[in-house]
């Protein structure tokens, strides 16, 4: 028998047979109760039927998964440990663990995994929606619930990923200030007075993220041929343990290991800081700076906080007039002054480190109408005295 489907207590049954357990020599089936109440008979009769069907299809093409009565919220504790930690950058877990503990556990982890459907996901963003989270944060709850039910769908816990029938919300892309010339000459006079110049200016200069400046050693600066590498950068996970929260990582991909041009005034910059270094360990009877040190650190070696660079950044930026230009913007003016100025995109895309150069082209756009326009200008300078001729 392959299916069937019966009566049982006023609701419909259907009942696969599964075949026999070669451990036990008898058959198995598999027998889901089917709600029906309020619908005419052949509404009834189509519901159950579909089912029934469904079933079938999936027993036999072998991706039928018996349910178990694991709920969500075992599962997405069981995927964190043994599939994230393993496998995904410690900050990436932390935010994953961040949006299953919050968002998904407490809305849908009294579920068995099997029984989420699209019309739960859909619900869940809707209602997320409403209570004031951003189009970003309900995208992300999406991609960890999507990339949780995919692993299961690979191991053989699901047959298929109901996630992939939920449309996410669109986020729209935040508008990004960038500095001028005019404006980063004020904000760096503003800085010159504090511990974080040689920071906010080296970081203006070359584009570096943060991370990666953080966890720059001066190993890893070259005075001499005015250039410095990028080959790992700083992570700090704040669900680990006080002395464990701060690790240096390689950088995420191959084109974020990089050497990065330096011009003159960023080296002297450099060449001060160090020098400022030296002095002050020396007048506090500490060890002298030595090449594995970290450029930007603590008068005692130990490094910076990224939080605390933050808002450094934010208390400079409003003093001098520059509120909403966020230390993460240090990057896009540093990228916007280079393509106004003519610099291939080519150029800025391996100063960035971007994978691509369609990302870099993608992110400054808004610069695209003044470089047409030059683009422009140039080509009459060139063919017209030509014809002139």
């Amino acid at each position: 028998m392959k299916g069937s489907i019966r009566e049982r207590h006023g609701s419909l049954q259907v009942r696969v047979s599964l075949g026999k357990n070669t451990q036990t020599g008898k058959y198995e089936y598999y027998t889901e109760t089917i709600q029906v109440s309020g619908l005419n008979k052949k509404d009834a009769k189509d519901k159950v039927d579909t089912r029934l069907r469904e079933l079938l299809t999936e027993r036999d093409k072998g991706i039928f998964i018996k349910p178990g009565k694991a709920s969500l919220a075992e599962y997405l504790k069981s995927w964190l440990a043994d599939y994230c930690k393993p496998n995904l950058a410690p900050r990436t877990c932390e935010l994953y663990e961040y949006i299953c503990k919050i968002h998904i556990i407490p809305a849908l982890g009294i579920m068995s995994l099997i029984e989420v459907k699209p019309t739960h996901l859909q619900h869940l963003y809707a209602e997320k929606l409403k209570s004031g989270l951003s189009n970003a944060t309900v995208q992300i709850i999406h991609r960890v619930i999507h990339k949780s039910f995919e692993n299961a769908v690979k191991i053989g816990l699901l047959s298929r990923n109901v996630a992939e029938a939920v449309d996410s919300p669109k986020v729209s892309r935040r508008e990004m200030r960038t500095m001028n010339e005019t404006d980063m000459h004020l904000f760096l006079e503003m800085a010159r007075d504090t511990e974080y110049y040689a920071l906010f200016y080296t970081l203006l200069f070359t584009g570096m993220r943060r991370s990666e400046a953080l966890a720059l050693r001066w190993q890893d600066v070259d005075t001499l041929l005015c250039q410095l590498s990028v080959n790992r950068s700083m992570q700090y996970i704040h669900s680990e343990p006080i002395p464990n929260r701060i690790s240096f990582k390689p950088p995420k991909t191959i084109k974020s290991r990089r050497m990065i041009a330096l011009s003159p005034s960023t080296v002297s910059v450099l060449q001060e800081h160090r020098e400022a270094q030296s002095k002050q360990r020396k007048a506090l009877e500490l060890p002298a700076v030595t090449d594995i040190d970290l450029v930007f650190s603590h008068w005692d070696g130990s490094p910076l906080l990224p939080s605390s660079i933050t808002q450094a950044w934010r208390r400079l930026a409003h003093r001098t007039g520059l509120d909403g230009v966020r230390l993460h913007d240090a990057r896009h003016s540093h990228a916007s002054l280079l393509l106004k100025q003519g610099v291939h995109p080519k150029i800025v895309q391996e100063r960035l480190g971007h994978a691509g150069i369609a990302i870099t082209l993608d992110l400054y756009s808004h610069v695209a109408p003044g470089l047409q326009q030059a683009a422009a200008n140039k080509f009459d300078d060139i063919v017209l005295p030509k014809i002139k001729q």
